[in-house]
């Protein structure tokens, strides 16, 4: 299958400015691939992270140095092996899984042997701000029955008795941002149990997390940085009772599908989490949610703007993706 690569930057204006530990923004720029074979197009979204070294320009450069590759038959399959896990990989494995869907004329579930998905609740962030800023934010989105904090360091507690305040019937996530060490931990989970908060993302620093193993974990914890692939697990057992997949760290769906079925297998909860993308980077994704503990797909209900054909979020959650959009 000889095909055709398109790569470019597209950019989403926020709804609101997004405040998060490490800075702000009013935009999301994401990385979008079309692959065609001159009948059927195929679409990918991919959201590249600092964090990870990743650049928009790096995962744009790095996705067109395989344009003659495509052009040579590279398949799904061996795009495993070329590309390591992350941004663009992403991106480029999602738009080869919807051309083999707008090929074969069936949804990108039937081809994966998955049951057909249906709507996930997903949780809603709030960006960071002064507590009561929060509150008015946790009171207009109190309807929600999931809400995720991201943690600020010095205030936190403040900020998280007013989401309570605001939402007091709504579950609570948080997300410390590696930012907490295990007396940390210590002196928060039990309180934040108390305010009926039901998991923590990541508190401490992926790579300087060996502390977890001799905790209590009163507050159950959940591996976002120090999980990437399967690869990740070995090192989480122990420390983690739940890993959060996201397709811009698996490099995929494939690889997304893999992980969460070995997780399971080895007794990991799964979340299913995101980047700030648009409903091209949620669709994949919503296959991964099937089923998992937490959801966390709210990337477009963060933007102003969004694809042409958005996915459907309502009461019921997030919903699975028109054929129009993906898949």
């Amino acid at each position: 299958m000889h095909l055709t690569l398109t790569v470019e930057e597209t950019v989403f204006a926020l709804a609101e400015v997004f405040t998060i530990s490490r800075g702000s923004r009013t935009q999301a720029r994401v990385v979008t691939v079309s692959l065609t074979d001159g009948t059927h197009t195929g679409m990918g979204e991919s959201v590249p992270y600092g964090r990870y070294g990743e650049t928009v320009e790096g995962v744009i450069e790095t996705i067109h140095s395989l344009a003659n590759d495509f052009a040579n038959g590279l398949d799904r399959a061996a795009l495993q092996d070329r590309l390591n896990g992350g941004a663009a990989r992403n991106a480029l494995d999602c738009a080869l899984w919807d051309l083999e869907a707008k090929r074969a004329g069936k949804r990108v579930w039937d081809l994966a042997g998955l049951p057909a998905p249906g709507p996930e609740i997903t949780a809603y962030t709030l960006s960071l701000a002064e507590p009561d800023v929060m509150k008015a934010k946790a009171a207009e989105h109190s309807w929600r029955p999931l809400l995720k904090v991201k943690l600020g360091g010095e205030g936190d507690m403040a900020r998280l008795e007013a989401v309570r305040a605001g939402a007091p019937k709504t579950d609570i996530i948080i997300d410390a941002n590696e930012g907490w060490d295990a007396d940390t931990y210590n002196t928060l989970a039990p309180v934040l149990v108390e305010l009926g908060v039901k998991m923590v993302e990541q508190p401490m620093p992926a790579g300087e997390d060996e502390s977890l193993r001799g905790l209590k974990r009163v507050l159950p914890v959940c591996a976002d940085e120090s999980c990437h692939d399967r690869a990740s697990l070995p090192d989480l057992a122990g420390k983690y009772d739940m890993v959060n997949i996201k397709l811009d760290k698996t490099g995929g769906l494939t690889e997304a599908l893999l992980l969460k079925a070995e997780a399971e297998k080895q007794g990991f909860a799964i979340m299913t989490g995101c980047m700030v993308g648009s409903s091209l980077a949620m669709a994949p994704a919503t296959l991964v949610a099937q089923g998992c503990a937490y959801t966390d797909l709210d990337g477009p209900l963060l933007l102003a703007e969004d694809r042409s054909t958005p996915l459907q979020f309502d009461k019921a959650g997030v919903h699975p993706p028109r054929p129009e959009l993906w898949g």
